[in-house]
C-alpha cells in the first residue's frame, strides 16, 4: 500500500518577525498572520484524508498542527507529539539576532552559513557538538519509524525548517552535507511518496513537491539576491496521455497541455524574466512561447543538451509493448536507470542526458547577471537529471524526484551563476489545480 507523507513548517512566528535564532527554544509563538497560514493550510487540506498527524512538541509547530487540523471539516487523528521531530539544538544561539551572532562569533556565523554540516557549538557543561550532523541523525531515526506506518495511507507531518529539511535528505539517502541545497518557508508543504518495498527494507521515496506556498500565495515569490532560473516540464501530450514513449520524437502538445502552459503563463507573469531556453522540441518550445505571452521581449533560445533522452526503438511504444520485446531491459529500466543503455540507433544511457543537461544548465546560470531570472523549459527525464544533481543525488535515482506536466520548479543562485545553487521549490502544480500532483503519469 503507498503511503504519502506531507511535511509542513510551522507558520510564521514571533521570532522569525524579529530575525532571531529559534532552535529548540520555546519562547518562540506564532504570529496571527503565522495563525491564519495554518488555518488556510488546513482549509486547503480538507480534501485530503489523513490517517496520522504528528507534531513536534514545541508551541510554534504544535499550535499550528492544531489549527490545521481544526480548520478542516471532515475528521482528522488525535496529534501525536515526537521529540525526534524538535527542531535543531542552538542552545547557545537561541533567541541572538542575526548582527549579535556575526558580532560575538563571526567566524562560527560564516562556517554556519557557508557549511552548516561542519559547524561546532559548545553548550554550557563546556561540551562540544554539530547541531546539523546530530540533527540529522534525529531526522533518520525519525524516517525508520515512519517507515513503520505500513497500515497507513497519508501522515501529516508538522515541524520545523532545520529538521524537516534533514528529514527530506533522510528519506532520500543524502547525507547533512547537502542540508543547504534545500529551501522550506513558512507554513510551505513538501510530498513524499513511499512505496513499501517488502519485508525489512525501506520503502522506495519519491519527492512529489519541495516547498510549495501556492496555497498561501498563487504568486512565484522574487529571488532574495544573485540570480533565478525556472524550471519548467512542458505540457501534456497526446503520448502523455496514452502512456506512450516519446523520447525524441516530436509530438506536440495537446488541448491539456496548451491549458497547462497558459496556467503556467498566469502563474509566472509578474515574475521578471529576462533570458528563455528551450529543448528544440515542439512541446517545450510551445510550452515556452505561451509562457512568454506576457514577457514578448525576452528572446527564446533552443538548446539541444536540453533534448529529452533518445529512447531509441522504444520511443512511441506502450509499456506492455516493450514489455513484450523487451521485458528484461524494461525491469531495469524501472530499478537501474543507470545500468539501462536504450536499444537501436539514437538510444542513449542517462548518463549522456545527465552530463549534457547539466553542462547546458550551468551554462545558462553562469551567463546570467546579478538580478536576472531566465526561464528552461525542457522534459521529464532532463529536468528530473537536472533536480537530481543539483539535490546531490545521483542518475541512478533519477525516479526519486517527480516532474508532472506544466509543474515548475525554481533553483535560486545566490551568490550568482557560478555559485552554489540551491532547490526554493521543486514539482509545484498548484496552479493547475490541487495541493497534489494531479498530472497524467505518463511513460516511465
Amino acid at each position: 500500500m503507498a503511503i504519502r507523507v506531507l511535511l509542513l513548517r510551522h507558520g510564521l512566528s514571533t521570532y522569525n518577525v524579529q530575525g532571531r535564532i529559534q532552535g529548540r527554544d520555546d519562547d518562540s509563538t506564532l504570529t496571527a498572520a503565522g495563525e491564519a497560514m495554518a488555518c488556510r493550510t488546513g482549509e486547503v487540506l480538507d480534501d485530503i484524508h489523513l490517517d496520522v498527524v504528528l507534531s513536534s512538541p514545541l508551541r510554534r509547530a504544535a499550535h499550528t498542527a492544531a489549527l490545521v487540523c481544526g480548520a478542516r471539516s471532515r475528521a482528522t487523528p488525535p496529534i501525536t507529539y515526537d521529540d525526534d521531530l524538535l527542531e535543531v539544538d542552538l542552545e547557545p544561539w537561541s533567541g541572538r539576532s542575526r548582527q549579535e551572532l556575526v558580532a560575538q562569533w563571526p567566524d562560527q556565523e560564516r562556517i554556519w552559513r557557508q557549511h552548516p554540516e561542519q559547524f561546532t557549538l559548545e553548550r554550557a557543561d563546556g561540551s562540544s557538538y554539530k547541531p546539523i550532523c546530530d540533527l540529522h541523525g534525529q531526522a533518520q531515526r525519525f524516517w525508520h519509524k515512519l517507515c513503520q506506518h505500513q497500515n497507513h495511507t497519508t501522515i501529516l507531518v508538522v515541524a520545523h525548517n532545520a529538521i524537516l529539511r534533514c528529514l527530506v535528505l533522510a528519506a532520500l539517502g543524502l547525507g547533512p552535507e547537502h542540508f543547504s541545497r534545500l529551501r522550506l518557508d513558512n507554513c510551505a508543504l513538501s510530498v513524499l511518496n513511499l512505496e513499501p518495498s517488502g519485508g525489512s527494507q525501506d520503502p522506495t521515496v519519491q519527492l512529489e513537491s519541495l516547498n510549495s506556498t501556492m496555497h498561501l500565495n498563487p504568486l512565484v515569490p522574487g529571488p532574495r539576491r544573485g540570480v533565478r532560473i525556472l524550471l519548467l516540464r512542458h505540457g501534456e501530450t497526446d503520448w502523455n496521455r496514452q502512456r506512450r514513449f516519446q523520447g525524441q520524437i516530436d509530438v506536440p502538445l495537446n488541448a491539456a497541455g496548451r491549458q497547462q502552459a497558459q496556467q503556467a503563463c498566469r502563474l509566472l507573469q509578474q515574475s521578471s524574466i529576462q533570458r528563455a531556453y528551450s529543448s528544440p522540441l515542439a512541446r517545450p518550445r510551445e510550452t515556452a512561447e505561451l509562457v512568454l505571452a506576457h514577457h514578448r521581449d525576452v528572446p527564446l533560445t533552443t538548446c539541444p543538451g536540453l533534448l529529452e533522452i533518445g529512447h531509441g526503438l522504444w520511443e512511441g511504444k506502450l509499456e506492455k509493448d516493450i514489455q513484450t520485446q523487451w521485458p528484461q531491459l524494461l525491469d531495469t529500466w524501472k530499478v537501474a536507470p543507470q545500468q539501462v543503455v536504450m536499444p537501436g540507433p539514437g538510444g542513449e544511457t542517462i548518463q549522456q542526458v545527465w552530463q549534457r543537461a547539466v553542462t547546458t544548465m550551468a551554462t545558462i546560470a553562469q551567463d546570467l547577471t546579478e538580478g536576472d531570472t531566465a526561464l528552461v523549459v525542457a522534459h521529464d527525464a532532463v529536468n528530473k537529471t537536472i533536480l537530481c544533481h543539483l539535490l546531490g543525488l545521483s542518475p541512478a535515482h533519477i525516479w526519486s524526484v517527480k516532474q508532472g506536466n506544466g509543474a515548475v520548479s525554481i533553483i535560486d543562485y545566490p551568490e550568482g551563476g557560478k555559485g552554489s545553487p540551491v532547490v526554493h521549490s521543486l514539482n509545484l502544480t498548484g496552479h493547475l489545480g490541487g495541493i497534489l500532483d494531479e498530472t497524467t503519469a505518463g511513460a516511465l
